[in-house]
Parts: structure tokens; C-alpha cells; sequence
């Protein structure tokens, strides 16, 4: 193994398959090794394509520098078709890493027969409540963490998004269509009529958002006409069973890890879909960062000395993208890369395996030829221009443009009808960037790209992760790793 120069991490991303054996290195503290794992984290990006991270990189470090991703010494692309559509959506694609099933959009967990619509294409769904069929519509198939569990480890999932959503759901639930969210949470908790028993005394460690679909309608103030339709207080039945809640940064810094002690917390300060903020628009008084999560989920883990599987997602970026909302992309891309840093921090290596990858592509592109140094949210300059900066016009319109745009998207800013963005500041939190295919509504509903994602891994075990490889080969990867 030897460590290759920044110039070859950057090159290494368009080598094919063949030649990305001879990419691994980048880190001075780790090689590329296939001891058995006792502990596995597996960070998910959510919509965290190739050019997503390019563009997170450049505005943090610049062309030139690294991210803390950069540094993983393995590498490979991941390929995230669904089992019916060419383009996943979260549910499959990431079920297929925790299952290695290939099953269709918006099924959790369940068997390649499975179906989220009916013959009429209607959603086995009424509101937030399931109306999957009890029998003749595919069966469970089991997780990595489900599995970690029967093995006696410790298991954590973690997430900005809502703790129900696609992502944390395929981990520790099973259910055909993935807006099902009440019964996403019941089935997390000991004792419920729907608690997953494969997850046996409860997932140890549970932190994310929103709280209407653990509370009775009313019970929660800043959303009084969501919650559970049948009345169930989740939050009291986990406490019930040994759990402690809390529900801001200052609960999980008190939490102190012990022993068979387990945690559960939703962070949903005033935030309309019950996610956890944005990063750009957290308050770190009230809500914490995707890293003091995973430093405590680590933390608690560790106490188990048959080991442990973590689940750690950066869920918001997907949202910033849906909204074609490129900086709180990639501020959050930078927060999960804060996230990566903690756990290679707080671990290690010689026992723990880190994988760390996306579930699927966006519409976001790179283009232009703008100059080394220009501001990678900004209006596309270009490298021939006799003043650097001076913004680089479209051949058709005269206007500018920015470096980086969406193949589709909604709201005011399509392609087709541009405006002229001359004085507009386009590196601001809140602008969102110009699309061509335009789709009804204001702002989020940019579709998911198809294109392969990238795998990067380091620790014990991380051998056999590289390649250009299916998403549900990286199930078979972590559990040989495990030795299940």
C-alpha cells in the first residue's frame, strides 16, 4: 500500500474499475485490510453524487484540497438501479445495502416481489398509515442490523432526516411502501403490536427527526394537526421499556453511556417536516450537528465488547438538491464529512470498519469553463477571459449563467425563461439554481440522476470494497467482513 498524491485521489474517480486496485491510499494512518471488523459504521450521504462531492470539495478546501472522504484508502463506484426503475429512489437502494435484495421503489426491506401500489396503481398507504397486505405481497428479508443484533452487538441508527424516513426505515423495519411512517416507528418499539422482534430487546441507539410520528395527534405544538392516528404516545411506550429521551443538544450532552443503557432522540426544532435543520440553519444551542451525534452513538456502542453496527446518515443534502438549492447541499455534504472525521477520530481502525457512500445521483452538473478559484456557487467565469471574474455569457441569451445547474427542477428559475442574474447574488443560502425540465410546484421536486455513486471505505475488512460493484454486493461485502 502507498499513499498517492492529491492529483492521483482526483484522477483516480474517472479510472475505470480495472485500474482502481492501484487508487487505494490517501491515508497515512490506515491500509487496505481484510481482518475481520468487530465494529461496522456505515455512513449514507443521501443523493450524494459524484459531482455533489466535487463541488462540497472545492467550496470547502478548494480544487486542491481534500475532504476527509478524500482520505479513505478504498474506492469504488456503486451502481443504483432499483429491481423496476433505472433511477432508485432512498427505499431500495438503500435496502439493497442493508439486505442485498434488489426490490422495487418505495419498498423497505422486503423481497423483490413486492409491491408499494396496487393493480390500479394506488399506494398501499392511507395518509401516514400502512395498507400493505397482510399476506401475498412479498416477506421480510433480513438486515445487516437485524443480523448484528442476532450476533449479540450493539446497533445505532442515526440521521438529519425523520428517523421514519426511507434511509433509517431500511435498517430496523420492513413495510411495502415507505410512506407508511407510523408504522415505520411502531415497529421500532418493544412491545407495540408491530415491533420488528428480529431487532430483540430494541435498537440501542435512535437519533433523528421529527416527533408527530411517535406522538397522538395534538401532542406535539409546532405541528397540532399531525401525529398518530391511533392515539399512541411511541415516546412514552420507549421510555416505558428503558429508553432515555431527549430531545435537544443539551439532553444528548448529559446522556451519559453505561451498560445496557439506550438512547432515543428526535430534533425537530422548527422544522416543518419534522427533518433536523439544515446546517446552514442550525441552531447549535437547541440542535446538534450530525457530528456530536455520531461521537455519542459511537460512544454509547463501544461500551458492548462483542461490538457493534452504527448506521450514520447525512439526510438533508438530498433535500437541498430536490429543492435545486445548491449551497445547503453542499454545507450539509460538509457537515457528513465533519461526521466522518469524528468517527475516524473515535475509533479503532485495527477493529472497525468504516464504509461510507450515497444511495443515489441528483440532476445537479458542473459546467462551463469557469477559472480556477471562481467561487463554485457563483456565476461561471471563464479561463480565457482577459479579467478573472467577469462572468461568462450564454451564446443564445447574453446572460449569465451559473457553474453549477439541474437537469430538471421547479419554480422560477427554468432554464428556458432565464432570468437575468447579472446583479443577483447567487452564492446566498437561499438561491436556488437554474433547471431544464421544468416540473409542477414552487421548489422541491428536482428528481434523483441514475448515475453511479462512489464507495469508500477504510478499516479492518475494507478489502473487497472497490470495483465498480451493484448496491446490494456491498450487503454480502459487510457481512462477509462481519463473518455472518
Amino acid at each position: 500500500m502507498f499513499k498517492v498524491s492529491k492529483i492521483t485521489l482526483v484522477s483516480c474517480a474517472l479510472m475505470t474499475a480495472v485500474a482502481l486496485g492501484a487508487c487505494s491510499g490517501g491515508s497515512d494512518s490506515t491500509t487496505t485490510s481484510t481482518t475481520p471488523p468487530k465494529n461496522v459504521i456505515f455512513f449514507l450521504g443521501d443523493g450524494m453524487g459524484m459531482t455533489t462531492l466535487t463541488a462540497a470539495r472545492i467550496y470547502s478546501v478548494g480544487e486542491d484540497g481534500e475532504l476527509t472522504i478524500d482520505t479513505l484508502p478504498e474506492t469504488g463506484f456503486v451502481k443504483t438501479f432499483s429491481n423496476d426503475a433505472q433511477v432508485t429512489d432512498s427505499a431500495p437502494s438503500m435496502a439493497a445495502y442493508m439486505t442485498g435484495v434488489k426490490m422495487n421503489n418505495e419498498v423497505i426491506s422486503m423481497t423483490s416481489n413486492t409491491q408499494a401500489y396496487d393493480t390500479k396503481g394506488v399506494a398501499y398507504t392511507s395518509g401516514r398509515d400502512s395498507k400493505c397486505p397482510a399476506s401475498g405481497n412479498g416477506s421480510n428479508v433480513p438486515t445487516v442490523l437485524e443480523l448484528a443484533i442476532a450476533n449479540g452487538m450493539s446497533t445505532g441508527v442515526v440521521t438529519t432526516a425523520r428517523l421514519t424516513h426511507a434511509t433509517p426505515a431500511a435498517t430496523y423495519s420492513h413495510i411495502c411502501n415507505r410512506n407508511a411512517e407510523n408504522d415505520i416507528a411502531s415497529q421500532a418499539v418493544p412491545g407495540n403490536k408491530n415491533f420488528n422482534s428480529a431487532l430483540g430487546t430494541g435498537v440501542d441507539v435512535l437519533l433523528g427527526g421529527d416527533s408527530t410520528y411517535w406522538r397522538p395527534v395534538g401532542a406535539v405544538a409546532a405541528a397540532p394537526t399531525l401525529g398518530r392516528t391511533d392515539k399512541a404516545d411511541l415516546v412514552k411506550d420507549m421510555q416505558t421499556v428503558g429508553y432515555t429521551f431527549v430531545s435537544d443538544v443539551s439532553g444528548l450532552n448529559s446522556f451519559t453511556p453505561g451498560a445496557n443503557k439506550k438512547l432515543f432522540g428526535l430534533f425537530d426544532q422548527g422544522v416543518a417536516q419534522g427533518h433536523m435543520s439544515y446546517e446552514a440553519d442550525r441552531d447549535p444551542s437547541k440542535e446538534p450537528s450530525l457530528a456530536q451525534m455520531t461521537k455519542k452513538a459511537i460512544d454509547i456502542l463501544s461500551k458492548n465488547s462483542n461490538g457493534y453496527f452504527l448506521m450514520i446518515e447525512g439526510g438533508r443534502i438530498d433535500h437541498a438538491l430536490h429543492d435545486t438549492n445548491a449551497y445547503r447541499a453542499l454545507t450539509d455534504t460538509i457537515a457528513f464529512d465533519d461526521a466522518i472525521k469524528v468517527a475516524l477520530d473515535n475509533v479503532d481502525l485495527s477493529k472497525t470498519l468504516i464504509v461510507v457512500t450515497a444511495d443515489h445521483d441528483h440532476t445537479m452538473a458542473f459546467n462551463g469553463y469557469p477559472s480556477l478559484g471562481n467561487n463554485i456557487l457563483g456565476k461561471a467565469d471563464n479561463y480565457v477571459n482577459v479579467k478573472k471574474g467577469t462572468p461568462a455569457l450564454s451564446s443564445g441569451d447574453k446572460l449569465p449563467y451559473t457553474t453549477l445547474v439541474f437537469g430538471n427542477g421547479s419554480g422560477a428559475t427554468r432554464l428556458s425563461t432565464r432570468a437575468d442574474l447579472t446583479s443577483i447574488d447567487t452564492t446566498t443560502k437561499d438561491f436556488n439554481q437554474e433547471y431544464g425540465v421544468q416540473f409542477a410546484g414552487s421548489v422541491g421536486f428536482e428528481t434523483h440522476g441514475g448515475g453511479d455513486v462512489m464507495l469508500f471505505s477504510t478499516g479492518a475488512g475494507n478489502a473487497g470494497f472497490k470495483g465498480t460493484i451493484d448496491n446490494t454486493k456491498v450487503y454480502g461485502l459487510i457481512k462477509s467482513a462481519f463473518g455472518f
